[in-house]
């Protein structure tokens, strides 16, 4: 007899592809019906929207799942959990972590690149961080949990003065304030404006009165 995650799973696929999407994870534990779905370039707010809709009263129409149940709709996100083989099938050329279950000797926690899944083995090859290069297959019944790392892009390297000197800034604008006609002449204004070259400098200045 299929189990309620089965049925649930034969029911939620073919809707997710009248909507273009794909189920990328399904699961059922305390009354919570919890749905990842993706697509090429991540699904947006409207198709999680509309999935949600759909499988809603897709279910209240099947008696499938027993009593009361939340259904939570949701995108895969940059991290992901890898809990099936066609997860791992998914990540493989992908960053990494794994945390292994307590009875496996050495270290349980891996880090690296997911190189190979061998589904009839039931094994995944990790080429590891540390230490760097050493690879590591380990089996999927010694995986307590794995998710891929987003591994965010390197920062820009700052401007050389070389290259930012080609490409000044635009140069700050200053506003000219005249003084008032009773008012001396503010500080760090100006320099006044010098005599013609002609101009005697043994004369006495003339007196000039504000306007």
């Amino acid at each position: 007899m299929p189990t309620v995650l089965d049925q649930l799973q034969s029911i939620i696929e073919p809707l997710l592809a009248s909507h273009g999407l794909e189920l990328f994870d399904l699961d059922y534990a305390g009354g919570r019906v919890i749905v990842t779905v993706d697509r090429p370039g991540g699904p947006d707010v409207g198709d999680i929207t509309d999935a949600t809709k759909t499988i809603s009263r897709t279910l209240d129409g099947h008696d499938v799942v027993p009593g009361h149940y939340t259904l939570e709709v949701s995108s895969p996100g940059l991290e992901r959990p890898l809990r099936t083989p066609a997860h791992y099938t998914w990540a493989v050329t992908r960053s990494v972590k794994l945390k292994l279950i307590p009875t496996v000797d050495g270290d349980r926690r891996l880090a690296g690149t997911l190189t190979d899944f061998d589904a009839d083995a039931a094994t995944i090859t990790n080429v590891l961080d540390e230490p760097a290069g050493e690879r590591r297959t380990v089996a999927l019944i010694d995986i307590d949990k794995a998710r891929t790392v987003f591994v965010w892009g390197a920062a820009p390297k700052p401007e050389s003065p070389s290259k930012a000197n080609k490409n000044p800034k635009p140069a700050a604008v200053v506003s000219k304030v005249e003084p008032a006609n009773d008012q001396p002449l503010p500080a760090n204004t100006a320099s006044p404006v010098p005599p013609p070259a002609d101009t005697d400098p043994d004369a006495t200045p003339e007196k000039r009165v504000p306007a």
